[in-house]
């Protein structure tokens, strides 16, 4: 399908095959072939178009534009950890447009109008800024909008390609074509900040799709009704929400027998953002109905959001929850925030509390080392101890502390060259909040007596 500024062709091979070319008038497509289809464009529908596309791809950034000439630009840079980088990302975003129905070129570069530019003419991934900068200059210089007004000029100067105008004097460019001219090249080549007026999220979610024909069976109103799901998906992701009830509306044929719209209640009893799972829903229930009259549009309305959750109700799962949910989670969070971020607690064999526990990457396997006793101890430990006053001979901390266990005694790291003589206890202050001291034991009778507080309990 080839667009026009005011008509849009289809042509398939039969019509290629007949002469037809883009750019022919109306009586030169009908003399080569009297059975031709001829749309006339409707800017508008396109934009709708632009809009669900825009709306399905939120699902992978917040941050959607809308620009001219059918484009739209999505930044990213922040989700590729969680889609598996950068080419899985380009595979789902293709899946998602396909879902909708249409067909794009798709590019990636570092920047969105370098991305643009490189898109109109095929190029596909462009990673590195020296790389861009080569590849643009090669690109025709008409693919600039902004050039485009003094192409009779550049060709009398014999450009062809952006290096062409890129060579030329900044000053004679802007005192001759303005500085929109260059903004816009800079823009492409990182040169620049680039400012987007990204897409505004409605707060609630109904969205409408005519058909293109009479459906009279509720199985073929799927593949519409998915067009919806994605969008649907979409302002969920971005809003971070997720559905927990959702209504169908099947609109007939309007006039003197018209009848009520078919409405479709789809309650979940687990909220979900979740395309596949929406779309089996919706699949089993078009499968129990019988239409009363044939369809002409679909509309779809997100009755009831909440927040969105992880899977699992906490981040560490119940009891009752399976090894395959609690695994789900790790790997989620290992691929959002990198496995480096997400760690687990690997007791060892050492009486020290500064050394009984060490953090490790989740996905390392190592021998775990039950605790050295069972002695109370805080979760909640100080990186550093801190020295506390000394009040009436009690310790102090805010409030003199009053011990309320008895003692625990450490003497350890005598092999490592760190050693420490401490005795522990849990002591309470006057708000009832609990804490770890200890007291160092002195080497000789006249040295002073010093408390420590280690660690907070919850």
């Amino acid at each position: 399908m080839v667009l026009e500024r005011d008509k849009v062709i289809v042509l398939d091979q039969v019509a290629r095959n007949a002469g037809v070319m883009v750019g022919m008038k109306r009586g030169g497509v009908t003399t080569l072939t009297a059975d031709a289809l001829m749309y006339d464009r409707s800017p508008a529908r396109e934009l709708d178009m632009q809009r669900e596309v825009a709306f399905a791809l939120l699902r992978f950034s917040p941050q959607v534009a809308m620009r001219e000439e059918e484009t739209i630009v999505v930044d990213v840079t922040a989700s590729l950890r969680l889609f598996g980088g950068i080419v899985q990302a380009c595979r789902q975003i293709r899946e998602t447009i396909k879902a909708i129905g249409v067909t794009a070129r798709m590019s990636v570069s570092p920047t969105g109008q370098g991305a643009w530019l490189l898109a109109k003419h095929g190029r596909r991934r462009v990673l590195k800024m020296s790389s861009l900068e080569r590849h643009l200059g090669e690109l025709p210089f008409v693919a600039v909008p902004e050039v485009r007004l003094f192409a009779e000029w550049f060709n009398g100067l014999g450009c062809r390609v952006l290096n062409d105008i890129r060579r030329l004097p900044r000053a004679g460019l802007k005192k001759r074509c303005g500085v929109d001219l260059l903004d816009s090249l800079d823009r492409a080549y990182g040169l620049s900040p680039e400012l987007y007026e990204w897409l505004e999220l409605p707060p609630s979610f109904s969205a409408r799709i005519e058909l293109p024909d009479r459906v009279e069976h509720a199985e073929a109103i799927l593949f519409s009704a998915r067009r919806l799901i994605v969008q649907l998906c979409g302002w969920l992701s971005a809003q971070q929400l997720a559905l927990t009830q959702a209504t169908i509306t099947l609109e007939h044929e309007r006039g003197r027998q018209a009848i009520e719209p078919t409405l479709i209640e789809i309650a979940l009893a687990e909220p979900t953002w979740h395309e596949e799972h929406l779309v089996r829903l919706l699949k089993e229930r078009l499968g129990r109905i019988e239409l009363e009259a044939a369809v002409i549009a679909v509309r779809l309305t997100a009755s009831k959001v909440q927040p969105a959750e992880p899977p699992s109700d906490s981040l560490f799962p119940d009891p009752g929850g399976s090894a395959q949910d609690h695994n789900r989670l790790l790997e989620l969070l290992v691929a959002r925030l990198g496995s480096e971020n997400v760690l687990r607690p690997a007791p060892t064999s050492d009486h020290r509390p500064e050394h009984a526990n060490q953090w490790l990457p989740v996905q390392a396997t190592t021998k775990a080392c039950p605790p050295p006793d069972e002695l109370p101890r805080p979760t909640w430990l100080l990186d550093t101890p801190v020295r506390l006053m000394i009040k009436n001979h009690r310790p102090f901390y805010g409030s003199p502390l009053k011990l309320v266990s008895t003692g625990e005694r450490i003497e350890a790291g005598w092999h490592d060259g760190a050693l420490v003589t401490r005795d522990y206890y849990v002591a309470e202050a006057t708000d009832k909040s609990c804490y770890w001291i200890y007291r160092e034991r002195p080497s000789v009778k006249t040295e002073e007596v010093r408390w420590f507080l280690h660690g907070l309990f919850g």
